[in-house]
């Protein structure tokens, strides 16, 4: 498999640092971009750079670079997930503004009918943030807020980051054991 994993500006960057990890010991291909603002908050909430999150992700193109293969429809992938993505980059994409290579690698997903999902990170929701959303959702986008589960009755920050991490990884139909399932009563 081959996942394209996009990081903009939005709290939750430890989302993204989990599902990078668990993709890696799957052994599953990742191309990561970081936007400007993914960058500052990687560190500002996990204290980790560009330089650090490189280690876990396959593949590392500059947010600029418009060459790199995540630019092209024919450079096939299984899909790719932004998490977090922020209101900014999810306007963008809602509206076909392939201004970075983050929202044109979006774009390229969408235009070849392959699985986009994103981690929305905004509250409250305006009026614009929720018709970009139902919009994208029309055409096929998974828009998939990390709202946390309590069903499981998680322990600590990483149970509930694992929780979702699994959940991100069902979207690609990867089998993982990260998710406490529903049972039943």
């Amino acid at each position: 498999m081959r996942i394209i994993v996009g990081i903009s500006g939005g709290t939750g960057t430890i989302y993204a640092i989990s599902l990078l990890k668990a993709l890696q010991e799957l052994k599953i291909e990742t191309h990561l971009v970081v936007t400007e603002m993914g960058e500052f908050v990687l560190n500002h909430e996990n204290g980790l750079t560009k330089e650090e999150i490189k280690k876990i992700a396959t593949y590392v193109y500059d947010n600029k670079d418009f060459t790199a293969p995540i630019a092209s429809g024919t450079f096939k992938t299984d899909g790719m997930v932004v998490v977090p993505c922020s209101m900014k980059t999810l306007s963008a994409i809602a509206n076909g503004y392939s201004d970075s290579l983050l929202t044109r690698a979006c774009d390229v997903t969408i235009k070849e009918g392959r699985k986009l999902v994103l981690l929305p990170r905004e509250a409250p929701l305006s009026p614009i943030h929720l018709e970009n959303m139902l919009k994208l959702s029309r055409i096929g986008v998974v828009i998939f807020p990390p709202i946390p589960t309590f069903y499981n009755h998680p322990q600590t920050v990483e149970d509930i980051v694992l929780q979702m991490t699994g959940r991100i990884l069902d979207m690609f139909d990867i089998e993982n054991n990260l998710v406490k399932r529903w049972q039943g009563l």
